[in-house]
């Protein structure tokens, strides 16, 4: 399947034209736009036979649907990817918008009320649900799980001592499976005792130093004497490559050896996966929209999510706002609200601290 921006660049001019002004007439007003509203809105005057081949073609590539054999069509959920991906026009953000948001939020001194009102601002500024993430607890976990929600996107939900509990989503590191993510969880939870995100990475770099050690000293008389050799030495994906291993290696003790060595590489492969997971659950995304089936997170197949990190004085992003609401969202005007509110309540939070 072509990707969006691919797909974008090989439609025609008209093709385009005609795409953006039935998304935004479906964004506008939630009906299906036919052929003969498009003819008088269109720059360029085609008759409605051909602008409804235009539609039929598009409804091919799969970014429009129709609801009724009769009917106008709408974007399906890959054309309103497609349009906010490459066609979005942000406005900025008008003065009222602001107004409300800076009158909402007040000078409060409690981080856990500013939040609260800032969601109560969203929600009304924007009439959709807010959500609203809190900074980052760095306090001893008592849990912590991995959730795989697609190839490429994963959930940590952490849950703290102080009965804290926080769900981050993030990009797990490549080839892993709910499998390992299982392992992974249950590895590090058997380390928790009440140690912190940041003592748990401590935990394992050293584990991995240890390891790595292991392995240096059984394969130094191999390397010594010829039999082997590193291949990517002390990076991620290194190798020990033995030469000539039938003829070269004599008896048992050689066997058993390379066979512990291998199993120490097979662990040494593992604390680094898990070591990249407890860097990951840190990270954070910029400014995202997420339609429909992408929204897996929160399992509203007919809903949007537009959210936006938040940073502290350090540029550390500590949490997220957002909003979610219809697919059918005004995106270029509820963008700059969710990106002006994450601007406005990291600096309050930088302020304060």
């Amino acid at each position: 399947m072509q990707d969006s921006p691919q797909l974008l660049s090989e439609m025609n001019d008209r093709s385009r034209e005609v795409f953006r002004q039935i998304v935004e007439g479906y964004l506008a007003n939630g009906e299906p736009v036919g052929s003969r509203t498009l003819t008088r809105s269109l720059s360029e005057k085609v008759s409605a036979a051909t602008i409804r081949n235009v539609m039929q073609d598009l409804e091919l590539l799969g970014l429009l649907g129709s609801p009724h054999i009769s009917a106008g069509r709408v974007p399906t959920q890959k054309g309103l990817r497609m349009f906010v991906d490459g066609l979005l026009e942000v406005d900025d953000l008008n003065n009222d918008d602001r107004a409300k948001i800076n009158s909402t939020v007040g000078n409060g001194s409690d981080v856990g009320d500013l939040l609260d009102r800032v969601g109560s601002a969203l929600s009304g500024v924007t009439q959709g649900a807010s959500l609203v993430l809190t900074p980052k607890h760095e306090a001893p976990i008592k849990h912590i799980e991995f959730v795989s929600l697609a190839t490429d996107r994963a959930l940590v939900v952490l849950v703290f001592g102080d009965g804290h509990v926080e769900n981050r989503l993030f990009t797990p590191p490549p080839g892993q499976t709910p499998s390992s993510m299982r392992e992974a969880a249950n590895f590090l939870n058997a380390l928790m005792e009440g140690r912190t995100l940041s003592e748990l990475q401590t935990v394992i770099k050293h584990e991995i130093a240890a390891r790595r050690q292991e392995i240096d000293v059984l394969a130094r008389d191999m390397i010594g004497s010829g039999l082997a050799v590193w291949e990517n030495e002390g990076e991620h994906h290194e190798r020990l490559i033995v030469r000539g291993r039938s003829n070269l290696l004599a008896g048992e003790a050689e066997e058993d050896e390379l066979e512990r060595i291998r199993t120490l590489f097979d662990d040494l492969e593992r604390k680094r996966d898990i070591a990249d997971f407890l860097e990951l659950t840190q990270d954070g995304d910029g400014v995202r929209i997420f339609i429909g089936s992408e929204n897996k997170l929160f399992s509203l197949s007919g809903s949007s999510l537009v959210v936006s990190p938040y940073m502290n004085a350090e540029r550390k992003i500590i949490g997220a706002v957002g909003v979610i609401g219809p697919t059918r969202l005004n995106y270029g005007r509820i963008v700059p609200i969710v990106d002006y509110t994450a601007q406005l309540v990291g600096k309050l939070i930088s302020d304060r601290s």
